[in-house]
């Protein structure tokens, strides 16, 4: 009997994969991984259902921690949003449970591992450059993807083999994390339908403007309102904070890996004001030089993540970049919380660059004399006067 490592989330498509498999002869040992989306009592349901699929054990492995330090923490390093707008809170997820998975397979000797990634997604190519590239050796099976299986088909064949759970497909698919929850509906499989109020996970419960003080320490954000605690927690407070006022909404358009358009909504509030304060206090604490490199390598790092590369040793190359930059990241930041948006007030910093001792733009000059100015203006324009000259 093969042994067979399962990447389950307890949903349709990984229940018939967990119950054909197992019926084809394969020993199946079904994986969750937790990255800030599940509670206990999901963890608990999702458990009891793997065991009514047939499978031989059930693990839910907590990488919330992992998923932190190992991404997230340079997601706001590079202040990324792919296409200036989304987070990255799936792709990102994605990674960190593809490396779980795959190491605990390898772990109990596993022979094959399988997912219920459809062809024509972005999951597919993670999961399946994660597994290949971390044991080459562990065959891959995705039997949705293989048999082209419709929804109906998939509740057929559970319903024949004695599985006659609730599968009505909800109107809104939500996948929540740490770092951001994804929305998907009907409406998202146009161009020109917004999501309606009430298909967001938080409503709006909190009116009256409230200001909060976040604090940065070399990048990371380590108190709340001077409350000091780990960064993974404070995320988790400025979200239980934001989202009473609706913070973080939006839809995303972008690129998928294997070529197509997608538009998915989602709400983010913690990612997007993290993100945005740190930026704020970033444009305050680096140079102009080191403010240019940091957006295009950010942006090639989401990118790469995105699309599946989290091994390619480019990517660790980068996050010593993006590390070593948030040497003087450090300070606090003033923002407004309001119903739908935030506002960023202010920074406080001890390596705040905009120092009152060397002048004040537009206003005060203490560095240089008005003939240094002049000399400086005309040598910075010389080239450009000599080429309109001479091309004239």
């Amino acid at each position: 009997m093969k042994k067979l490592v399962i990447a389950y989330s307890g949903g349709l498509d990984t229940s018939y994969c967990a119950v054909s498999l197992s019926k084809q002869g394969y020993e199946v040992h079904a994986v969750s991984v937790n990255t800030g989306g599940f509670s206990s009592e999901e963890i608990k349901q999702i458990e009891e259902n793997a065991y009514t699929m047939g499978v031989t054990t059930y693990k839910n492995i907590n990488a919330v921690t992992d998923y932190y330090s190992k991404v997230i923490k340079y997601l706001v390093f590079g202040n990324v949003l792919k296409n200036n707008t989304y987070p990255l809170s799936v792709s990102a997820e994605r990674i960190v449970q593809a490396i779980e998975i795959v190491n605990y397979a390898k772990s109990i000797g596993a022979n094959c591992i399988a997912h219920g990634s459809t062809g024509a997604g972005n999951d597919q190519v993670r999961f399946d450059m994660i597994f290949q590239t971390v044991a080459p050796e562990i065959e891959i099976i995705t039997p949705i993807r293989d048999l082209q299986l419709s929804r109906q088909e998939e509740i057929e064949y559970l319903k024949n083999n004695g599985i006659d759970l609730s599968w009505e497909k909800a109107k809104y698919s939500v996948n929540k994390g740490l770092w951001g929850t994804s929305v998907g509906g009907e409406e998202t499989l146009t161009s020109e339908q917004p999501l309606p109020e009430h298909a967001y996970p938080s409503q709006v419960r909190k009116t009256v403007p409230e200001q909060v003080k976040l604090s940065f320490v070399k990048g990371e954000l380590v108190a709340i309102n001077d409350d000091e605690k780990a960064p993974l927690q404070n995320i988790e407070q400025l979200n239980a904070l934001a989202s009473k006022f609706g913070i973080g909404r939006d839809i995303h358009v972008g690129d998928t890996i294997v070529g197509i358009k997608g538009r998915v909504g989602f709400e983010a509030a913690a990612a997007l004001i993290t993100i945005k304060a740190h930026h704020l206090l970033e444009k305050h604490t680096l140079t102009k030089w080191q403010l240019q490199h940091k957006e295009y390598l950010a942006s090639f790092y989401g990118m790469h993540l995105h699309e599946g590369q989290y091994l390619d040793p480019v990517m660790r190359d980068m996050e010593a970049f993006l590390e070593n930059s948030q040497s003087k990241v450090t300070g606090d930041v003033f923002v407004t919380l309001k119903p739908y948006h935030f506002t960023l007030d202010g920074i406080d910093s001890p390596h705040d660059l905009m120092n009152a001792k060397f002048g004040s733009y537009g206003e005060l000059n203490k560095g240089w004399t008005p003939e240094e100015a002049k000399g400086f203006i005309k040598l910075l324009g010389n080239q450009n006067k000599i080429y309109q000259q001479v091309n004239q």
